[in-house]
């Protein structure tokens, strides 16, 4: 006769089974320089190239994972660094089924260079690559293993809107947009002169119409005056949101900012904790969060921070590395959009599923990226 506590030691036994085959037994990290698919520019800088830090584990059960994260030209060597003197050797003897085991383990012992970019960058390469094994291990597609609120997500344009480009040019990348079945374009914002911000937004808007979706981006380049001032100029186009109007760690600036204005205030590209996304949340700071999985350490804390979001009843407009966020947006419940800004069609297999203005997760177990080894390994720089 079996009684309930042999059933539980049974079950007990077969679960460490089955963790077992998860314990990570080999990492290595690598450094690879994309160049940009196309010129970028903004108020404060030009985008040359995507340092991609890639990590790699394998499972005692022969499971591989890859994960990755990026700067935007400088910092990825300090990163690779800190992965292999510090974090790949700790990994090794963990679970990769476990990611917030994985991620405390790592965390504590950066105590003393968090929080920060460096760090949140090297976190967010293990964090990705212990998520596409286990959600590989699963069989599940990472939108599905996250949440799975919604096969699909609505986009938005940025790639036609930096700053170089001229209003003409602003113009027929909008219209394109539009004919496209996107919901909507962003603009770079941060001319001399705020009369030169609204002209070439008042040319996108005259051409696309009241049906789609203007958003802007300062890239953190105005003080608080300045932000209040262009914010009022922003309203006459009905500007769908104000992104990084003002210094990431100015939360009470973005507050005055966003009681001075019926523009919503989008923030979270710039931002590397779950922290800062509180305090910009309970001070009114943020109407939009823009949390970008690479900066925040990883998938792990990206979902908590998707989720105090909905606890403020705020969407989430994830930044960049689109290839990646698509599944976690369709995890959620309050994703709002997409960014479409393509970058990795030059070093993978495929490329992201775009039907009706609408981007869809792939369906495939694991982050859904089908990496092309050749192409990255002609770019491998450390």
């Amino acid at each position: 006769m079996h009684t309930t506590q042999d059933t539980a030691a049974r079950l007990l036994e077969v679960r460490a089974d089955a963790t077992a085959g998860s314990r990570i037994v080999h990492v290595e990290a690598q450094l690879c320089d994309l160049p940009v698919e196309t010129e970028r520019t903004d108020a404060l800088q030009t985008f040359v190239k995507q340092e991609t830090i890639l990590v790699r584990l394998r499972t005692a059960d022969g499971t591989e994972g890859i994960g990755y994260s990026y700067t935007i030209g400088t910092g990825g060597g300090a990163v690779l660094s800190l992965l292999r003197e510090t974090l790949l050797p700790a990994l090794i003897g963990l679970e990769a089924e476990r990611p917030e085991a994985v991620w405390l383990a790592l965390f504590g012992i950066t105590r003393a260079t968090t929080v920060g970019p460096i760090t949140a960058l090297a976190l967010a390469a293990v964090d990705t690559a212990v998520w596409d094994a286990k959600t590989r291990r699963s069989g599940l597609p990472l939108w599905v293993a996250a949440g799975g609120a919604s096969p699909s997500v609505p986009v938005y344009d940025t790639e036609g809107g930096w700053m170089h480009f001229g209003t003409d040019e602003l113009v027929a990348h909008a219209v394109d947009a539009k004919e496209r079945g996107m919901g909507g374009v962003k603009i770079k914002v941060g001319m001399p002169r705020g009369h030169q911000d609204l002209e070439r937004l008042r040319a996108v808007r005259d051409a696309v119409g009241p049906g789609m979706d203007i958003m802007v981006d300062a890239n953190q380049s105005f003080s608080v005056a300045e932000a209040i001032r262009r914010a009022r100029l922003f309203e006459e186009v009905d500007v769908f949101w104000f992104e990084e109007p003002l210094p990431a760690e100015d939360i009470e600036g973005h507050r005055q900012l966003a009681r001075s204005t019926s523009v919503p205030i989008a923030v979270g590209e710039s931002m590397y904790s779950l922290g800062h996304f509180r305090e910009h949340l309970q001070r009114g700071g943020a109407s939009i969060v823009q949390a970008d999985v690479a900066r925040v350490g990883g998938i792990t804390p990206w979902l908590k921070i998707a989720h105090l979001a909905e606890s403020f009843n705020a969407p989430v407009a994830p930044h960049f590395l689109m290839e990646l966020h698509v599944s976690l947006v369709c995890a959620i419940p309050n994703a709002l959009y997409l960014e479409h800004i393509p970058q990795l069609r030059a070093v993978t297999r495929g490329e992201l599923r775009i039907e009706n203005g609408r981007a869809w997760a792939p369906n495939e177990a694991g982050l859904g990226i089908s990496w092309n080894d050749d192409a990255l390994g002609r770019l491998v720089v450390a």
